[in-house]
């Protein structure tokens, strides 16, 4: 399954110029990339300028690297990352390799520095990215905006020192601008050989009607009347002008999924022994108003794998069809030995449902129905590589959302698995307009963290809320909050609960890994782990550092009691062996 069935609304016209100008050469470079197909959609379309520093030897090595790189590198990071993590990861690390080959030069700033500005177009908004003194514009209705700042100081009559450039130091600082899209708005990027020499106005002169003309095609012509103005106003500089004109944002990513499924009607109720495709029914492993969950078998092979179909109480909610068909998508790009992987069918489907592979083994809410409690050693495996599966859908920028105890398999050979992928979110496809509310509480409400109860930003840190239940649960059987934890609806409700210490449920816990879950279960996402390693760590590892916060009273005098009849218990258990042994020799 791929993103070609949420094809992306967003349409532009283009358009870009660059000259040399007065000088020999021209250390400006530029590029605009508008993708075909899943990329248009998970990626979006982007243009970047860069000018080489003049006062650097490798100025215009170091804008052509950086334009290229860009457009290269950027669509080939994770399409389930945000344009945020995406860009940012790309930028920093051509800072790096540009300021690596300036190692030769005394001076950095003598080496491979460029100037960068870079606008990613996707759905229904743009993302400015911007280091140095190239700019870029917005007009709306009649308005011209300049939206990025330059990173520049004057130090003489006509002479400027750039404060910020790629290449000059190996840490850098980009700014980052986030702006919806509106039909008719016209970008405008530019090098200094251009915005120097013109001022707003002389821009709007020129590109003015085009923002209000939708029937305009090309803009390359308007590009070149730029350049020529500014050369006419006495640009002695390299100049270099790219316009993006939206002709149509994206105000809903259009439900072409619809389309693409119509034709693959939702699969009845199964029995055993029914066949689907390539694949014959074992048995029904869950079945509830929003899917149906079998365990089937390959019917030359004889592989098992789950099948998991849409109910068909849901076929007319366009909402949930698109939320379940990117289950799959987003399963299919997690990678790691403790998260269930996706079965890819041999031959095209008939119905709607997707496959992933069977694990045998309970779930962990059906050992915590048998056991009650598991002991310290097991839960600490089990978390750990909870860990493990977790971070590797964080690294694709996917929260999972629904950690708990049925959402886990338990097995001797394997390990745990995480499974379901029915409420994750991932931050790519969370900036593409669609019907799917991605707001929606989709979790388990006793295992959401608070984030998601309030509606306030959720992050990493909430699966780790989630986690920590998860752990606290199975060394007591209980909710760290109590009930109360259920009936919180505002802040002020959060705010007073207050956190059972596992040790006075279950005195086996160790007071210090109490104080690990006690962190990681913080009401303030703020004040939890900064990441899940560093909470897998201290469950297995004494943190000195960490301080379990006095419990209460009575919590202490039953801890103090129970500890109190285990040493005379033991006692008399010695007294007892003694009696017995000396009857024994007697």
């Amino acid at each position: 399954m791929s993103l070609q069935h949420l094809s992306s609304g967003l349409k532009v016209v283009v358009g870009q110029h660059s000259s040399p100008g007065r000088k020999a050469v021209n250390e400006d470079a530029i590029g605009i990339r508008i993708p075909e197909g899943t990329a248009l959609t998970s990626k979006g379309i982007v243009a970047v300028i860069a000018d080489g520093v003049s006062a650097a030897e490798e100025g215009r090595e170091a804008s052509n690297t950086a334009v290229l790189s860009f457009l290269s590198d950027y669509y080939s990071t994770h399409d389930t990352w945000s344009v945020e993590r995406s860009a940012s990861k790309v930028i920093t690390a051509l800072n790096r390799w540009l300021y690596g080959l300036s190692s030769k030069y005394i001076r950095a700033e003598k080496g491979y520095v460029t100037t960068f500005s870079a606008a990613v177009f996707k759905s229904a908004s743009a993302y400015l990215f911007h280091v140095g003194d190239s700019r870029i514009y917005r007009i709306r209705d009649g308005v011209i905006e300049q939206i990025t700042r330059d990173h520049a100081v004057n130090v003489g009559k006509d002479q400027t020192y750039l404060t910020r450039a790629l290449g000059i130091d190996v840490n850098l600082d980009v700014d980052f601008h986030h702006l919806d899209v509106r039909s008719g708005d016209l970008f405008i990027l530019t090098t200094d050989g251009v915005h120097g020499w013109l001022k707003n106005i002389d821009l709007m002169e020129i590109l003015g009607p085009c923002a209000r003309d939708m029937q305009v095609g090309s803009l390359d012509p308007l590009c070149r009347r730029v350049v020529d103005l500014a050369l006419e106003r006495g640009s002695d500089d390299n100049l270099s002008v790219q316009l993006v004109r939206i002709q149509q944002a994206d105000e809903i990513a259009q439900p072409d999924l619809l389309a693409a499924v119509s034709n693959l009607p939702f699969p009845p109720p199964l029995q055993p022994g029914q066949k689907i495709d390539e694949w014959q029914v074992v048995r029904e492993i869950h079945a509830s108003t929003r899917s149906e969950v079998y365990l089937v078998e390959h019917l030359k092979s004889g592989k098992k794998a789950v099948l998991k179909a849409p109910s068909a109480l849901l076929s007319d909610e366009p909402a949930y069809i698109e939320r379940f068909i990117l289950e799959e998508w987003v399963g299919s790009r997690i990678a790691s030995s403790h998260v269930v992987k996706i079965v890819r069918p041999e031959k095209p489907k008939n119905f709607l449902y997707y496959l992933t592979e069977y694990v045998e083994g309970p779930t962990l809410g059906r050992l915590l129905r048998e056991r009650t409690r598991l002991s310290v050693v097991d839960t600490q495996n089990i978390i750990t590589q909870a860990v493990s599966g977790l971070r590797a859908f964080h690294r694709r920028d996917v929260l999972h959302q629904d950690i708990k105890p049925d959402n886990i398999i338990y097995t001797e050979q394997a390990g745990i698995k995480i499974i379901d992928f029915g409420s994750c979110q991932s931050a790519g496809i969370s900036q593409i307009n669609t019907r799917i509310n991605l707001e929606s509480k989709l979790g388990t409400r006793d295992y959401c963290a608070p984030e998601y109860l309030l509606s306030t930003p959720v992050s990493p840190l909430s699966d780790q809320f989630s986690l920590a239940v998860l752990c606290y649960e199975l060394l007591t059987g209980k909710h760290p909050y109590g009930p109360n934890y259920h009936r919180c609806q505002t802040a002020q409700d959060f705010a007073r609960l207050k956190y059972i210490p596992a040790h006075t449920v279950n005195p086996l816990v160790p007071v210090w890994l109490d104080a690990a879950m006690q962190k990681a279960l913080n009401i303030d996402p703020a004040k939890r782990y900064p990441a899940l390693s560093e909470f897998a760590q201290d469950i297995k590892t004494p943190n000195a550092q960490l301080r379990l916060q006095r419990q209460s009273g009575a919590g202490l005098r039953e801890s103090l009691l129970f500890w109190k009849v285990l040493v005379v218990g033991l006692l008399l258990t010695n007294l007892v062996t003694l009696v017995l042994l000396a009857s024994a020799v007697g």
